[in-house]
């Protein structure tokens, strides 16, 4: 259930941030308090970040939407400059869904249009489907669907029969999950978690595009293990019904990028033939982490889809 509070929007003081978190305004609902900050006037453009990130990861998108809509990036909960997750707790997708459904209501920006990237897009995608009222249309960059397919983790006798019926997509999935989530898992279990985020990075965006993380991009990572670690050791994924997706009416817009895991672009791949009004872009020279690696692209893009959207 929805717990929805009158926003309290305040500053977030200065002297309690740092690293491009100065000067943020916050919203309380469902209990917590969201740090976001926005810029530009016009129809609502709210961005949802992914794993081991906040919303500095929109930094080159916020001033260039903004100049044409406003653009808006918030911290999900347990990500900086927010109150960090405690010990012993599952971070779990569905309360995240709850938080931008109460946040877009508490700011006035109601119906918007989602932009998000990773664990982000899928939740904006869930919101899409149990809130559609609130969303005019969506911009996903690969979202981990992998609760089209199968249970995360995978029950038994689930991977045979995607085996059969799609076995490009089994084998994506076996490898990510072989070679990604559990080295990571082991090392969050370990203690050792500069293995683990080192594992994961190099996983999601591949290995050359991982060398290439600037060092303030990894210090964010850093400054937001701890959640990471409670989603990667938790219970996993909501169920995903193909038919929910084939109901969502929102334009949208599939980014993908050249250099992704196959798993993701496959993953992409299904959502583009489910969904009843989706097309697809792919960023040239990037990996999962394309708005960040290539941001004129993906701001030309979204700008290019916002338009022919706003013109309905």
């Amino acid at each position: 259930m929805i717990v929805m509070t009158r926003s309290s929007i305040s500053t977030v003081p200065a002297a309690a941030t740092a690293g491009g978190l100065e000067g943020l305004a916050t919203a309380d609902v469902n209990g917590i308090r969201l740090a976001y900050r926005e810029q530009g006037e016009g129809e609502p453009v709210v961005f949802v970040h992914g794993t081991a990130s906040d919303l500095r990861a929109w930094a080159q998108q916020v001033p260039a939407i903004g100049a044409s809509y406003r653009a808006v990036a918030y911290s999900r909960r347990y990500a900086r400059p927010n109150d960090d997750i405690a010990p012993g707790i599952d971070d779990q997708m569905v309360p995240h869904v709850d938080d931008l459904i109460a946040f877009l209501h508490a700011i006035g920006a109601a119906p918007a249009h989602l932009v998000g990237n990773s664990w982000g897009a899928f939740i904006c995608l869930l919101a899409a489907i149990r809130r559609p009222q609130v969303v005019r249309s969506l911009v996903l960059e690969e979202p981990p669907v992998l609760s089209l397919f199968v249970s995360t983790p995978p029950r038994p006798g689930e991977l045979l029969p995607l085996l059969v019926r799609r076995p490009a997509t089994a084998l994506a999935i076996l490898r990510f999950g072989a070679g990604t989530i559990a080295p990571v898992q082991r090392a969050f279990r370990r203690g050792d978690d500069a293995r683990a985020m080192r594992r994961f990075a190099s996983g999601v965006l591949g290995r050359e595009s991982y060398e290439r993380v600037p060092e303030e991009r990894r210090q964010q990572m850093r400054e937001n293990v701890n959640a990471m670690r409670a989603q990667l050791l938790g219970a996993g994924f909501p169920p995903l019904a193909e038919d929910d997706v084939r109901a969502v009416a929102a334009p949208t817009l599939l980014l993908t990028g050249e250099h992704s895991p196959a798993v993701l672009r496959r993953l992409s791949g299904r959502l583009h033939e489910l969904l009843a009004d989706a097309r697809h872009v792919e960023i040239a020279d990037a990996s999962h982490r394309m708005h960040e690696e290539q941001p004129a692209a993906v701001n030309e893009a979204i700008l290019a889809f916002l338009r022919r959207v706003s013109a309905r």
